[in-house]
Parts: C-alpha cells; structure tokens; sequence
C-alpha cells in the first residue's frame, strides 16, 4: 500500500511541475541567452517566468493551466515572437538573417494552424477585395485567371476549425463575427457584444479580442448618449465580477489613449469606487493613474546607463524643477519638439531646471547616437515599448512630459513642448 501511495504522490507531483513544456530552438549563431515568457489578460501582456538557454534551445515549463495567446520576448535583441497555446507541449524554431529573426517554425500542431489561420484571415481582409476585382478582367479558362478563382475559392472558404483545437476555434469564429471587415456580413450590435461579453468563456481574457472588440463597441452609432451605452455594458458585465473589471479596466486605457478625458475621469473614479475586491487587472490600472496625476508623487525610477549625470536616479537628481520627456530616436514627434529644448537648455539651466529624458528605443546605435547632441541627463533600458516606463508611469504615445517640483511632486503633464515652456515662462 505504501508503494502505491507513492507512485501516485510522485504521479501528482509531476503533474503539478508542469501542464505543458514550450521548447524553442535557434541557430547557435542566435547570441541572446534570455527569454521572457508572456501571457495575456485582456491586452495586457503578463510575465509568466524567463528561462536561460542551454545549447541552442531554451525549455520553458508551463506551471498553471493555461490556454490562448501567450509571447516570447528576448530582451537582449527587443525582439518577440506570438503564439498560443492549447495547454499542451509547444515547439518553435526559427532562423536568424541579418541578426534578425526568420523564418518562424511551429512545429506543433496547434500553432501550426493557428499561423495558417491568421494569415488567411490578413490576406482575406486585405487581398481578397483585390482579387475580386483583378477577376474582371482576366477570362477564367486563362492560367491566371484560374489561379485568382482558386485563391479566391481558398479565402472565401469558411469552415470550421476542428474541435480538436477549442482556443483556434473560439478565435477564429468570434474574430469573423465581430472584427472581420467585409461588406456582405450584417453589422454587429450593441447587444450582440453584450451578450458575447457576458457569455463568454475564459478564453476572451487571453484572446487579444477584448480590446478591439470594445472599441468596436464604443464605435457602433450614431449614438446620442455614449455615456449611457458604456454604462448599459458595465452593468451587464458586472463591475462586482473579474470580467466586469477586466472589461473597466480596458475601457479606462482605451479613454486614456484616445485622450477621451471626460470619459476616463468618470470611470476611473468608478473603479477606485468599487467596495468590493478588486481584480489585479483593474488594480493595476487604478494604481498607475493615481501615481502619474497632477499632485502625486512621481514614482522614482533607478537608472541604468545613465548620461551626463553620477545621480543613480530621479530622486538623486537635485533641481528646482525637473522636467520628464519620455522618447524615441525614431519618433518624428520627438525629432520636431526635441530640439526646441536644446534651443532654451542654458535658460532652464540658470533656472535650476533639470531635464530627465527617458527613452524608448530599442536599437542601441540609433539611441546613443542621437544622445550625443542631448546635454541633458538621458537614460534607456532600451527595451521599446517593454520598457518598464510604460506601464510604470502610463505612457502611451511619444514625446510624453511631467513637470516635477524640487520633491518630485507632478504639478504639469504638459502635451507638447512648446506647453512645457509656456508654463515654465520660458517662451
């Protein structure tokens, strides 16, 4: 009897070390040794575990159940890779070209048809009108005629993903419904996303549907009171419920985005309302806001690389005022408002006015080369948009600015430069 129980007790321990394995092989040319794994909720990406390599191939196990889209990141290139799972084994490969990779192989079965999937569904929405009307003009009994009719034939063709695979399944049926552009499919409604919202099982959260399928929402009118629409969903999905928070959450960062003002307000001060317990989705957006608004405390942020300064960190840095500027050497915003900076340093110096540029590059020639007409402090993790700084400080677009006082207080989130200078009296 002793035995047994202790087959079934190593049996159980097994199962709980791992649900499933990702393992992901590169050319032993491939120089970067980290990846980070990535799950969804919602749109945001969530780090699961990071792995190192080991030869050529990093094995990634999978602790937790989990079925939809997840992500590959290998912070030393900035360069990631999508997949999904089905909460099963997983096997990638790919090639390097030019220190870039190539040539992306999904070697199981579910990714496999999940790629193919996709991009018959690019080309459906994109090619598909195109060969439409490339067919008028060629007879069909000609060579390439007949290979535009097949085409068309093989986009054109709907049906179903097997069973065998129920996330493809789920994405592939709720993405023709609700997000394929075609002019002979009947418009979604107000109603026909409530009822997918409320209905839908858990695969929504990690599907990357979310997202757009709400700003479909928000977009379906004329409506004469948007407001009273958003309201009509929220109760429907119950902000009391994980879901209802998610869906909150996404609308908060859609308003956020789109620089609806009015609207984030109202429903970010519904969310930090909320008596009951609320889910890290919503929390982590309530807390982000609350840090980066007029009268908080800015965040302190610990340098990497840091130039033209010895101060380990913001707070290190001494100044009666600080100004923030969140950028990107290929940002042509940045390139425009940038300079006027350069144009008033010495004023802002004799102001004790210290400028604090945090970047969002990911190429390291391209950042240090444009940081060398830059006098003021500049620091990059150089990680692109997987910089901590996004979710960090909630920057969704460059150049962004904050204003600190000499206690790193945030008393001005100006929109362009020329706002910044105005409210420092320096036009």
């Amino acid at each position: 009897m002793k035995k047994i129980f202790a087959i079934l007790s190593l049996v159980m321990m097994n199962s709980l070390s791992a649900q499933f394995k990702i393992e992901i092989e590169a050319p032993a040319t491939y120089t970067p040794k980290e990846v980070y794994l990535y799950t969804l909720s919602g749109s945001k990406d969530l780090l699961e575990t990071k792995e190192v390599r080991k030869g050529n191939t990093w094995q990634i196990n999978v602790t937790k159940p989990y079925s939809g889209m997840m992500k590959l990141y290998f912070p030393e290139q900035n360069v990631s890779i999508n997949f999904i799972s089905e909460n099963k084994d997983i096997k990638l490969k790919f090639d390097v070209e030019n220190s870039k990779v190539s040539n992306i192989q999904y070697l199981d079965e579910s990714n496999f048809v999940m790629n193919n999937l996709q991009d018959v569904q690019q080309k459906k929405e994109f090619i598909l009108p195109a060969l439409f009307q490339m067919k008028e003009y060629y007879k069909d009994n000609s060579d390439f005629g007949k290979a535009i009719e097949n085409e068309i034939g093989r986009l054109s063709n709907n049906s179903e993903t097997s069973a065998k695979y129920p996330f493809v399944s789920f994405y592939k049926t709720n993405y023709a419904k609700f997000l394929e552009k075609s002019a002979a499919k009947k418009p979604v409604t107000h109603k026909d996303i409530i009822e997918f919202l409320t209905k839908s099982n858990d695969f929504l959260e990690t599907s990357s549907l979310m997202r757009p399928i709400l700003v479909s929402y928000l977009n379906i009118g004329p409506s004469t009171n948007v407001s009273a629409d958003i309201d009509q969903l929220l109760t429907a999905v119950n902000v009391e419920t994980p879901r209802g928070q998610t869906v909150l959450s996404e609308l908060i960062e859609i308003f956020d985005l789109y620089e609806m003002k009015d609207l984030k307000d109202k429903y970010l001060t519904k969310a930090t309302n909320l008596k009951c317990t609320i889910n890290d989705r919503l929390s982590s957006t309530i807390a982000t806001n609350k840090n980066t608004e007029i009268g908080a405390q800015f965040p302190d942020q610990i340098f990497n690389v840091a130039s033209n300064t010895k101060a380990k960190s913001i707070y290190g840095v001494k100044a009666s005022k600080k100004i923030i500027i969140f950028w990107a050497s290929t940002c042509s915003h940045c390139e425009a408002e940038i300079p006027k900076f350069v144009e008033k340093y010495s004023a802002l110096q004799a102001q004790n006015i210290q400028i604090i540029g945090l970047s969002l590059d990911s190429e390291k020639g391209a950042y240090e080369n444009k940081v060398k007409s830059l006098p003021w402090i500049n620091d990059s993790e150089l990680k692109g948009w997987y910089s901590t700084y996004t979710d960090k400080y909630n920057v969704h677009a460059t150049p962004s600015y904050f204003i600190l006082d000499s206690n790193n207080k945030i008393i001005a989130k100006p929109d362009h430069a020329k706002d910044v200078l105005t409210y420092l009296k320096l036009n």
